[in-house]
């Protein structure tokens, strides 16, 4: 690996470039991983961040948390009986139900994707 200078007031700068990072948008779970990242893994942030993978890997679990909601959610609305027929006999147990579904789904998510 060959370093160019450049020369300021006379003194030698190294040409350093960071390569290429990725710009994804980041979502809810993403946010969320960095925010356990920077207060409880700080070895893994930092790893992260000089390797310029952090956004990927934000993005990455961002994508997998809403992966698992969407799976785990269709199942347990199944299991627990949550149906179009509710919905229209009794629309406020409906609601009552799914918030509970999503809610439960979502603490599961947390534990398993963001916080491990």
């Amino acid at each position: 690996m060959e370093l160019t200078y450049t020369e300021r007031d006379g003194i030698f700068y190294p040409d350093l470039a960071l390569p290429e990072q990725t710009n994804y948008p980041i979502g809810k779970y993403g946010r969320m991983r960095l925010d356990c990242l920077k207060k409880h893994r700080r070895g893994t942030y930092t790893t992260l961040l000089t390797s310029c993978t952090l956004n990927q890997h934000l993005y990455e679990t961002d994508q997998e948390a809403k992966k698992q909601i969407e799976l785990i959610l269709s199942r347990l609305v199944k299991e627990r009986g949550i149906t179009e027929e509710l919905k229209a006999s009794d629309p406020l147990r409906w609601v009552q139900e799914m918030n509970n579904a999503k809610h439960c789904v979502e603490e599961i998510v947390l534990n398993k994707v963001i916080y491990r």
